[in-house]
């Protein structure tokens, strides 16, 4: 009798503590601006012919796709799709065009990175609205932003409104890095006066490119906003699935690689790791010796990371990398490993990656014109032939960077 109720006391204790943990689960799950506008708002689309602005990523918490959530309710009508760089379905190669597509019992899927990166008059021609709904990573040069304010310009100049559905910036709203972008090296992987790593969600930088007219048309813009996000918490944080916002962003960890990392796209005799499984991670060249720039990168102590040997040999991957530096090549570099992300300092590691590099090999080292449109500046402009000091570098931003912050702070929607 005894060990029965033992046995009834631990089966109970052992339920109560999955019930706990699964409520603990629900109590930490975001929800977006998708599961909020279908769950509590949804009358605000019925009866509306809508145009979505989304790819791969607008899913709702339990990962169904905001197109067929759509099209599947009473008295809303989806009559248009808008697709980002890399395309609908998010396997397009970065920088390679995409065609528009018409699939069977499906809406039109219009490409905003093909014959046109700003939707047309034709386009938009019968939408009563335009919902914008897709994951960002929170990087200034990453170019779905770009979409997102040219959607909106188009959309004031039609007469259109415009919902955003807000979600997670995946590295966070507290920390920003980098130089605020200088307004002649406006591009399209640069449109706005941010930093690099702007630390705001989709939402907030949509308010504030209307409310700092960013964009020469403005629309009637609706934010809806998440429920449980709060600034300090990146995405691993949320309890929402992590689908791969863009070919060579597979994982978390890549994301916060990424605002440092992508500047080495702009070094053309360094590989940044694409054709590989670990694009952004390793970093790496045939002549490179990696046990001494791992050395060297150690030595450096920065924040939150750690450097080991590694060596790689690109590969063409379709829908991943097609033709990447150094292909058949075999490559020696560093393996980039985050140990604490809320110390990690994703530009700051990357120019000091890149002066190392340097340093080590200066009659190897080059840079591209296109480092200036991702730095936000020319203040790299010679770094293959003077030295810079980084540290320096970065603090002469500080300036800028809390001007930016004091701005920013008008359009949160989040504490």
């Amino acid at each position: 009798m005894k060990s029965l109720l033992s046995l009834f006391l631990i089966s109970f204790i052992w339920c109560q503590s999955i019930h706990e943990l699964e409520m603990e689960k629900y109590k930490n799950q975001v929800r977006t601006g998708l599961d909020i506008i279908i769950s509590e708002k949804v009358e605000m689309i019925k009866e509306k012919n809508i145009g979505l602005v989304t790819n791969h990523t607008g899913i709702d918490r339990n990962g169904k796709s905001n197109y067929d959530i759509l099209m599947k309710l009473d008295d809303v009508h989806l009559k248009s799709i808008f697709s980002p760089e890399h395309g609908f379905f998010g396997n397009v190669s970065g920088g390679r065009k995409v065609d528009d597509r018409q699939l069977d019992d499906f809406p039109t899927i219009y490409s905003l990175y093909g014959k046109t990166r700003k939707p047309t008059p034709v386009m938009l021609e019968g939408l009563d609205i335009i919902i914008y709904d897709i994951q960002d990573v929170g990087a200034r040069f990453y170019t779905y932003i770009s979409t997102l304010g040219l959607v909106m310009e188009a959309a004031g100049e039609a007469g259109i409104p415009v919902i955003v559905l807000d979600r997670p910036n995946p590295l966070g709203g507290e920390k920003i890095e980098g130089p605020v972008l200088d307004m002649n090296f406006k591009s399209f992987v640069g449109m706005y006066p941010i930093p690099i790593r702007y630390g705001l969600t989709v939402g907030e930088l949509a308010k504030m490119i209307i409310g700092e007219k960013w964009i020469t048309a403005i629309p009637d813009l609706t934010v809806i906003e998440m429920e449980g996000w709060e600034r300090d918490r990146y995405f691993n944080e949320t309890g929402l699935p992590w689908i791969t916002p863009s070919p060579n962003i597979p994982d978390l960890e890549t994301a916060f690689l990424y605002p440092g990392m992508a500047l080495l796209e702009a070094i053309p005799i360094v590989s940044e790791g694409r054709g590989t499984n670990h694009p952004f991670n390793w970093i790496g060249a045939p002549w490179i010796n990696g046990r001494k720039l791992s050395q060297i990168m150690n030595n450096k102590n920065l924040p939150g990371v750690e450097f080991e040997p590694v060596t790689f040999t690109p590969e063409s991957i379709p829908g991943k990398a097609l033709n990447p530096k150094y292909e058949h090549e075999k490559c020696h570099g560093v393996s980039i490993k985050i140990i604490d992300y809320r110390q990690f300092e994703s530009v700051l590691t990357g120019i000091h990656l890149i002066a190392a590099i340097r340093q080590l090999y200066p009659n190897y080292f080059e840079t591209k014109s296109s480092l200036s449109r991702l730095w936000g500046n020319n203040d790299l402009d010679q770094l293959s032939s003077l030295d810079i000091n980084q540290d320096e570098l970065l603090l002469s931003y500080q300036r800028s960077i809390q001007q930016f912050k004091t701005i920013a702070l008008k359009y949160y929607l989040y504490e």
